[in-house]
């Protein structure tokens, strides 16, 4: 069996995009991911994976507490300023309107579907993205949308390439 058709398959797919944020000794932290997915029914559990090259890695190495705020059809914006800026060299907060929990993770009011989640577990098999499994504590949504995909963002360039993860294996 092949991988040189991963990149096919997966844009043929065209998963949801979300931002995730988190903070810790107050260092906020947020990022564009297009790796997530429900993981179970009952608890009510979330997975999202996180580049290595990312600052938001760096943050959640050291934070228990998340948003998964998802994107919908018209947050093209939202998610062009959370997936091409780095975090190491600029605010990616600054001129946001946002909210802080207690925890300090802050909720971003142009995205206001999300889950609010707690680490379970993080799990580093080498690769250039480590998963984070999360307990859902509360979920906020304003009703039914359409998601924002890869495909409607065209020519999104990263912050970091996958080379410059924090970690190699």
């Amino acid at each position: 069996m092949s991988t040189s058709g991963l990149d096919d398959l997966m844009g043929s797919v065209d998963s949801p995009l979300i931002v995730v944020t988190t903070s810790a000794e107050g260092e906020r932290a947020g990022c564009l991911v297009g790796f997530h997915s429900q993981a179970s029914i009952d608890p009510e559990h979330y997975c999202f994976w996180l580049s290595k090259a990312n600052h938001t890695y760096r943050v959640a190495l050291r934070s228990e507490s998340f948003a998964v705020h998802f994107l919908t059809d018209v947050d093209r914006e939202s998610a062009r300023h959370f997936g091409s800026l780095s975090g190491m060299e600029t605010d990616k907060f600054a001129g946001l309107d946002f909210t802080v929990t207690e925890d300090g993770v802050p909720l971003l009011a142009d995205l206001p579907n999300r889950l609010i989640v707690e680490r379970i577990a993080m799990l580093d098999d080498g690769s250039d993205h480590v998963c984070l499994t999360a307990r859902v504590l509360a979920t906020e949504t304003t009703g039914g949308f359409a998601s924002l995909r890869p495909s409607q963002l065209g020519d999104l360039t990263p912050g970091h390439s996958a080379e410059e993860r924090a970690i190699r294996p």
